[in-house]
């Protein structure tokens, strides 16, 4: 005898609610309290309940998909962003196709395609810019997009963000009230908006100070733990003119910088204090333990998303550049990383 394929009505009736509230819990379950979005999952499982999602997409006139331009997946900075995205796009019906860029315009142009052939129905940019077809492309033409992470400077589409700024400028400052006068700064990449951002923030905590700044204490590195051993064994070549603190604008090259002060044989923070940014996993279970900037990174992931979803049910235009960014605020993470300068 041929099984019963399970129904939204099997379901409905396992639950103990109406199809209506099946549906909601499946399709907007933003709209359902956790309790009944709870009860229905437990139905589909008791059930063996499938949604037709390709009949439903083709009737919507949609392909389901959201897609997420990353600029490195082989970066663990994104994997809670991806997580909290991937977790709201499921719960709302899509599924989520991750474009591993690798900052190369033509990948990013190439997957932008996607948007313009249908094969997917938004995008949430965690690379820092618009592909070139959508640059292009008339603001009222342009389909739902969301910025995550990096701003894009004079883009009016909804953004997610932290400030970098005021996150650097804190982090710095910490040295600042440890008594540390000399401290380097190991950047990110030139033309990066993040490089840019957290710069300025150093700069302007030591001149709040009353500090010089000093060129040559500003190491552009990459975001990389590579590049972070070259920025130390850089700046801690001469014993003579090393500062006693780095700040970095990533934990790789916090590590890094790590790395190669163990080289030279000073000791972390009794000789050299070191603060990280962003608190990736490896933060806390490095030796020593890295202070750094805590991003929110899968609250980041899950407001993107959230944003997103909200203009793909909207019939108007979005309102972004009359309310401005969304900010996740951040947190400094105190580990033993960072002490009192030492004594000259």
């Amino acid at each position: 005898m041929t099984e019963k394929i399970a129904t939204i009505e099997d379901v409905a009736r396992q639950a103990g609610v109406s199809i209506a509230t099946v549906s909601r819990a499946l399709h907007k379950p933003n709209v359902v309290s956790e309790t009944t979005r709870e009860r229905v999952q437990t139905a589909i499982a008791a059930t063996g309940y499938t949604a037709n999602v390709m009949a439903r997409n083709l009737r919507l006139n949609r392909s389901g998909m959201i897609l997420l331009l990353v600029p490195d997946i082989g970066n663990p900075f994104f994997s809670a962003i991806l997580s909290g995205i991937e977790k709201g796009a499921s719960q709302a019906g899509y599924n989520v196709l991750i474009g591993d860029t690798q900052n190369d315009p033509e990948r990013e142009a190439t997957y932008a395609a996607y948007l313009r052939s249908n094969q997917a129905d938004a995008m949430i940019l965690l690379n820092g810019r618009l592909p070139a077809p959508l640059a292009k492309a008339p603001a009222n033409a342009t389909p739902p997009v969301v910025i995550a992470c990096e701003r894009i400077p004079g883009c009016a589409l909804p953004t997610v963000i932290i400030d970098n700024d005021e996150a650097s400028f804190v982090a710095t400052n910490h040295l600042i009230d440890l008594g540390h006068t000399r401290i380097a700064h190991v950047s990110g990449p030139t033309g990066n908006i993040l490089t840019t951002d957290r710069v300025t923030g150093y700069r302007r905590a030591l001149r709040s100070a009353g500090i010089t700044h000093e060129p040559g204490l500003i190491y552009r590195g990459d975001f990389s733990i590579d590049s972070g051993i070259a920025a130390g064994r850089a700046l801690l070549a001469d014993p003579k003119t090393r500062p006693t603190a780095v700040c970095c604008a990533s934990d790789g090259m916090a590590i890094g910088v790590i790395v190669a002060a163990k080289e030279v044989g000073l000791r972390i923070p009794h000789d050299l204090s070191v603060v990280g940014f962003d608190d990736i996993p490896h933060a806390a279970a490095y030796d020593p333990p890295i202070t750094t900037v805590r991003q929110p990174r899968r609250r980041l992931g899950e407001q993107a998303i959230a944003l997103l979803l909200d203009r793909l049910g909207s019939k108007t235009p979005p309102s972004h550049g009359e309310t401005g960014p969304v900010i996740i605020p951040t947190e400094l993470i105190v580990r033993q990383s960072t002490g009192p300068c030492p004594s000259s």
